[in-house]
């Protein structure tokens, strides 16, 4: 139930950023870009924490699903309120049988914005992950070591803060689905990061 009304909170935030978008079409003037064909791109780097829904497995051994989450991306908005995002995502590192489970990836998002005010907009995005995961550890214990890669569905919300005309605070919730070996699990990271608009 929490998945389903977080992922409806994602595309509300898609559909009104793209209808307050057509409205201001018109009569907006597109901000100056490095690139051709868009009205802002931007860069960013965020870090927080990551939550991985893994089992643990039996044996006794420490179970820890908990740890830092580092993103790297860079966007551009081919409509007032529509963008394509790209992003480089390392998960960290989940304690398990013995060993460990690490995922990272690559995520292309498409990116709903809805102004709340000058400074302050409400984010939404959905797309797909391309991740590699690696669990390492004893066999036999209720999880299968081994890798995992593939594409996952990809969503998140968040909001953004612009302290300047080009730089960003950016606080954003947002769920992964990933292969592992034994299965499909999602990922979760809350991060807190700063974007530059050029």
């Amino acid at each position: 139930m929490q998945s389903t009304l977080r992922f409806l909170l994602c595309a509300l935030v898609l559909g009104g950023g793209a209808t307050a978008g057509l409205a201001q079409m018109r009569t907006a003037q597109s901000d100056p870009s490095l690139l051709p064909g868009v009205s802002r791109g931007y860069v960013g780097l965020s870090g927080g924490i990551s939550k991985y829904d893994l089992r643990s497995g039996t044996g006794g051994f420490i179970f820890d699903d908990s740890d830092t989450a580092i993103k790297l991306y860079t966007g551009a908005y081919f409509h007032p309120n529509l963008g394509l995002e790209l992003g480089y995502l390392d998960l960290g590192k989940a304690r398990r049988i013995g060993g460990g489970t690490t995922a990272r990836g690559l995520n292309l998002s498409l990116v709903g914005r809805l102004p709340v005010s000058t400074q302050l907009d409400l984010l939404g995005k959905v797309g797909t992950i391309y991740g590699r995961t690696n669990t390492h550890g004893f066999g036999g214990f209720g999880v299968q070591p081994g890798k995992g890669d593939g594409f996952g569905l990809s969503y998140g919300a968040g909001l953004r803060w612009a302290f300047t005309p080009q730089w960003s605070a950016v606080l954003e919730w947002e769920r992964y689905r990933l292969h592992f070996a034994d299965s499909k699990s999602d990922v979760d990271t809350t991060t807190l990061g700063v974007q530059f608009s050029y």
